[in-house]
């Protein structure tokens, strides 16, 4: 993929790619450490993508190499390190919360461990959420698992022993968690969108101890005349996991909230700017393109360009919006960008393409009805999972090409994961290995 340089003279893919192998010691390879792999951004690595099967049929076994059923449910995404598979599940009333390890080569379960046990977990009051949908992340030496609310933990990979834990971090998420944590250099950032408290904090990923924490400024615009927040706060939610870019020098956290979107001093989490924007629910990732970031909003599904330089300081909304585009976005499928172009499906099945410079409309085409995952990259391939079961590869270029579709017997939320050729693929009660017979 082309590297996307700014003007200003940062690499927004070199950056990323430069804090992953940062966080990855020489002797561990971690193929998949991330819930949008190893450069934040659904791309799979050149290693990882070769040989990745287009093809595969459950009903003959083509390509399938493996199929492990699960217990409980999540819509957390596989990372992967080591030849292993982590992964987070909750039995459906959240009251017990589990870490999975699985072997990559063969699918044995190495370990299913409980973790917190909740005695009156917050009903999520909806059918799409559950009480395992943030990912992991994960080191070489580290897996971090993140259930919101209901707690945090680090875990030794070579046993899952317990080697901290917080459960003393709370918001009312009211429909159930989904931000994932973040790793940067000795910190484990974690993001609270809840409807009575909106922040985000840092703890020593060493100790568990707290760094830094920082409140959203954000004006929601919410109050009754009752003078409290409409709807016990339910507009003032969000599920978005960060991402990391170095501008003018110095490392932002770009994180999505109700209402606003921020950028943050990753190492202090001191407010640098905000832009408002209409909508609530955010779970799209950031993307870099050049000198801007683009963010999903939510609700509305509204896409915002903003401009990132030295001057990106205080509220930008009026003046560093480079473009906004309202129609065709998702809700909760996040956009990939691949060299200039964005693609990205809605949450109601109809994929299209974009100009990352403009916001404009390249093309769009139906693929589905029902869309919860983000799309992954290899091989120039596009990979768009939706509930059905259905996978569609599409070619990354100007003009939709549908290359493939593949279908499992049931559907997925979790985005898929990739590693040494095989794809990962976590529906609502299995995990696939998909692979051709070489990368067995």
């Amino acid at each position: 993929m082309p590297r996307q340089t700014s003007p200003l003279g940062f690499s927004f893919l070199a950056a990323f790619a430069c804090l992953a192998v940062m966080q990855a010691s020489a002797a561990e390879r971690l193929p998949w450490p991330d819930k949008s792999g190893p450069t934040f951004n659904g791309h799979v690595a050149a290693e990882d993508a070769h040989g990745l099967p287009t093809v595969w049929d459950e009903a003959t076994g083509r390509n399938v190499a493996w199929k492990v059923e699960l217990e409980g449910q999540g819509h957390s995404t596989p990372v992967i390190g080591g030849g292993r598979l982590w992964f987070t599940a909750a039995t459906p009333d959240g009251k017990k919360q589990y870490i999975y390890c699985i072997d990559a080569a063969g699918g044995k379960v190495l370990h299913h461990k409980l973790l917190f046990e909740n005695e009156k977990p917050e009903p999520l009051g909806n059918v799409v959420n559950n009480y395992a949908a943030p990912s992991c992340v994960l080191e070489a030496d580290a897996v971090y698992a993140h259930f919101g609310t209901y707690g945090t933990a680090r875990l030794d990979p070579r046993t899952a022993d317990v080697v901290w834990q917080r459960r003393d971090i709370n918001c009312r998420h009211f429909r159930g968690p989904g931000s994932s944590p973040v790793l940067f250099e000795d910190l484990l950032i974690l993001t609270y969108d809840g409807i009575d408290q909106q922040f985000l904090i840092a703890l020593d990923k060493a100790t568990g101890k707290t760094v830094w924490r920082t409140d959203r400024s954000t004006n929601f615009r919410d109050i009754g005349a009752d003078g409290k927040p409409l709807a016990e706060g339910d507009f003032r939610k969000a599920y978005g996991t960060p991402s990391l870019v170095k501008v003018d020098g110095a490392w932002q956290l770009i994180s999505v909230g109700s209402r606003a979107a921020f950028g943050y001093d990753a190492r202090t989490g001191k407010e640098i700017w905000t832009v408002e924007h209409p909508d609530f629910n955010s779970s799209a990732r950031p993307l870099f393109f050049r000198d801007t970031t683009i963010l999903g909003t939510g609700s509305a599904a509204h896409l915002i360009a903003v401009k990132l330089g030295p001057s990106t300081r205080g509220n930008v909304t009026k003046t560093h919006v480079a473009w906004t585009r309202t129609r065709l976005n998702g809700k909760l499928p996040g956009p990939v960008l691949v060299g200039e172009r964005i693609f990205q499906v809605t949450d109601g099945g109809v994929a299209n393409c974009i100009e990352a410079a403009t916001g404009k409309d390249l093309w769009s085409k139906r693929l589905g009805d029902k869309f919860v995952s983000t799309p992954i990259v290899a091989n120039g391939l596009l990979y768009f999972c939706d509930e059905h079961g259905n996978t569609f590869v599409v070619k990354a270029a100007d003009t939709f090409e549908l290359v493939s579709r593949n279908v499992l017997t049931e559907g997925m939320r979790a985005s898929p994961a990739a590693a040494d050729g095989a794809l990962y693929l976590r529906t609502f009660g299995n995990l696939y290995k998909i692979a051709e017979k070489a990368a067995h």
